[in-house]
């Protein structure tokens, strides 16, 4: 057993590092407060290849796979960003060139697959709907045959980068829920041309005001027969449940490496706040009041990171990962909250204070709880396929 990264994840770790260096707190907190994209660290991370990690070398991609995806997340999360980072992993480089790389047709990769190694297109990921968060089976939006295409009809919501991306990726009903069996059949991946459907008026879509995580917009979504070429069905028509499971995992992971770089980052932030507040003439740091709780933390977010590497190691070798995928998610947004929390605590009064990042920290974290998967769900997965105890749902 061997818990070294290998040489493609450290030099991953090194390169993304080098470049949060250049863009620390104060960046990312102008970026939240100006509801702005990180252009700039997006750029970077383009022309340094950190964004086509897992895209094949043959289509301009780095080869790699999703350990290096997350190593990246949750360095560039540490790194300042915090929980922002992990959309810059998620959006394009994970539900976009992973999936096509590992479910798309040889024309998909080789039309797409360059440009969003190269961070040139993006794309964004529709799966919520506001009568089917968390219960994917009930989605009701619809993508009916039309000779060589299919029509889309629906409602999609919370999807975010939609005003940047280029392509969405989908998820649809071609056999209604009603009429399924199983009840799995009937899901459609599909890649919409983002471009075309704004400009024929099929597709429109208006931003979700949120309480954090302000460098990207998160947008009600709504499609009105959006024309979809039959070429543009990732997998296969009312088959889609295999490929779906093997998009939302790497979401899972991702946003757990996300976490677990956002527990990092907060974990600082207060270890620095702490060796230099001295109000009684030593530090608070030395006060087991103050220490013993980071102390804990720092303990959490150990073990949630090791479940994220193996989580991700597991699904690159295309093994069975849905347990642990599960697993890091609730252990790492447990310990980014926790963290935060003890961040805020060890702030005190100044925690309050926008001159601080302790408030887009603190805001951010908290939403990992929540998404991409509630955590009540989480522990409904294990302890129905872990523990053997009866669905509870």
């Amino acid at each position: 057993m061997d818990f070294d990264l290998p040489e493609s994840a450290v030099a991953v770790r090194d390169g993304v590092a080098a470049i949060g260096a250049r863009h620390g707190l104060d960046y990312w907190d102008r970026c939240d407060a100006d509801k702005r994209w990180p252009e700039e660290v997006w750029r970077a991370l383009a022309g340094g290849g950190w964004l086509g990690l897992a895209v094949p070398e043959e289509y301009g991609g780095g080869g790699q796979g999703l350990l290096e995806l997350a190593v990246a997340a949750e360095t560039l999360a540490a790194s300042g960003a915090g929980a922002a980072a992990s959309f810059l992993y998620l959006l394009t480089p994970a539900f976009g060139a992973l999936t096509i790389a590992r479910h798309g047709t040889e024309e998909q990769k080789r039309a797409l697959l360059p440009a969003l190694a190269a961070g040139e297109s993006e794309t964004c990921f529709a799966i919520t709907e506001p009568d089917a968060g968390s219960n994917a089976i009930n989605i009701a939006t619809q993508a009916r045959r039309d000779g060589d295409d299919f029509l889309v009809t629906g409602q999609k919501i919370w999807i975010s980068g939609v005003e940047r991306a280029r392509h969405m990726v989908l998820v649809a009903r071609t056999i209604p829920a009603a009429e399924a069996r199983p009840r799995v059949s009937g899901f459609t991946i599909l890649l919409v041309d983002l471009e075309e459907a704004v400009a024929a008026g099929t597709l429109t879509y208006r931003p979700i005001p949120k309480l954090g995580t302000n460098t990207v917009a998160s947008n009600m979504v709504f499609l009105d027969d959006v024309r979809v070429p039959a070429t543009n069905v990732i997998g296969r028509v009312d088959e889609g449940f295999a490929v779906l499971w093997d998009i939302l995992n790497p979401e899972r992971i991702v946003a757990a490496a996300g976490a677990v770089g956002s527990g990092e980052l907060c974990l600082k932030v207060a270890r620095d706040y702490a060796n230099d507040r001295a109000p009684f003439g030593r530090p608070i740091g030395a006060n087991q009041a103050v220490a013993f709780p980071l102390a804990r933390v720092k303990a959490e977010v150990e073990l949630a990171r090791l479940m994220t590497y193996k989580a991700a190691w597991l699904w690159d070798r295309q093994r069975p990962c849905g347990s642990e995928a599960n697993i890091a998610k609730l252990t790492a947004a447990e310990a980014a909250w926790q963290a935060a929390d003890r961040m805020f605590q060890a702030h005190g009064g100044m925690a309050y204070s926008l001159e601080y990042p302790v408030a887009r920290l603190f805001r951010d974290a908290r939403i990992g709880k929540n998404i991409p998967v509630a955590e009540e769900l989480v522990l409904a997965h294990i302890a129905q396929h872990e523990l053997g105890l009866p669905k509870s749902y």
